[in-house]
């Protein structure tokens, strides 16, 4: 199924308005080449011409006008949302404590830009972050608003929305052994690995991967988190064999003496999602830094 733009849908109600693409453009402030592509998108999407050429403007085909009504309802309906929405919440004066379950990949990766963003558009109110547990039943226990991490199986009441997805890369000092040669499974195995993990578990995907290649690797240390795990590669000869790639421009900014590499196993990339109760759905300072959420992956991606 294709994604679906649904700025085509105030698009295609300002055309069958104006029944022109000048004047629907002037209305949207947008320009005139610019309107032409979001109708010929329009007629890709619909697979009608849905305006054509009448005397010295556009005339609306009857597909079109069967779509009409339905197409103004869906953006009046729209518009309502987001009346409603600004008139719920006053961002300047609101004064909230928000609570996130979230693992060290979004902390790390998105954490400080997403703080950036409340400062300037919500100053009075706190972010904060709690661990995500060793139960994943635990998830949205407590007072926590949301629970930001890996996918997993939530309740079937439970509102979740997928955020990123990251991939994984090795990492260690660089002056590491490993990069004096080809960085082959062998090789990668016969290495000290570090094992991040809120359980404690020293086993996963890798150690599936190596073994169906016939390797096993030693785990000489375990960590909750992986912020623990990198410091401690500057001083050691481990591995961090699992780096989620949206780490690494951090390391970058910090300067760490540490070298990313391509991991010689396949793993599987991690889908992060948020999900919240019920009851917080229709919350209007819960909805609105649920969509800051989504805007800053998005732009971070």
């Amino acid at each position: 199924m294709k994604s679906l733009d649904l700025n085509l849908l105030l698009t295609l109600d300002v055309l069958i308005q104006e029944g022109s693409v000048v004047g629907a453009a002037r209305r949207l402030n947008l320009s005139t080449p610019a309107m032409s592509r979001s109708l010929a998108r329009i007629r890709d999407a619909v697979g009608d011409p849905v305006l054509v050429r009448s005397g010295r403007g556009l005339a609306p085909t009857p597909r079109a006008l069967e779509l009409r009504e339905q197409v103004r309802s869906v953006v009046e309906q729209a518009q309502a949302v987001f009346t409603a929405f600004s008139q719920d919440i006053n961002l300047a004066t609101l004064t909230r404590v928000f609570t996130l379950r979230a693992n060290d990949v979004f902390v790390g990766g998105y954490g400080g830009r997403l703080r950036e963003h409340l400062r300037r558009h919500a100053p009075r109110t706190v972010l904060r972050f709690v661990s995500e547990g060793e139960d994943d039943a635990d998830a949205l226990s407590g007072d926590a608003d949301l629970y930001i991490g890996s996918s997993q199986k939530f309740g079937a009441d439970i509102k979740v929305q997928s955020l990123f997805t990251t991939s994984f890369c090795g990492l260690a000092r660089n002056e590491h052994p490993i990069f004096n040669g080809d960085i082959t499974p062998q090789r990668f195995a016969a290495c000290d690995h570090v094992s991040v993990s809120r359980r404690g578990r020293s086993q996963g995907p890798i150690d599936l991967a190596l073994a169906e290649m016939g390797l096993a690797r030693q785990v000489s240390l375990i960590t909750p988190t992986f912020h623990a795990a990198i410091f401690a590669l500057a001083d050691s000869d481990l591995l961090l064999p699992s780096m989620p790639e949206h780490l690494i421009p951090g390391v970058k900014r910090l300067g760490l003496a540490l070298r990313a590499f391509p991991v010689p196993v396949p793993l599987a990339p991690v889908t992060v999602v948020q999900a919240w109760p019920p009851r917080l759905d229709s919350d209007p300072a819960h909805r609105w830094l649920r969509q800051t959420i989504k805007q800053v992956c998005d732009t971070v991606s």
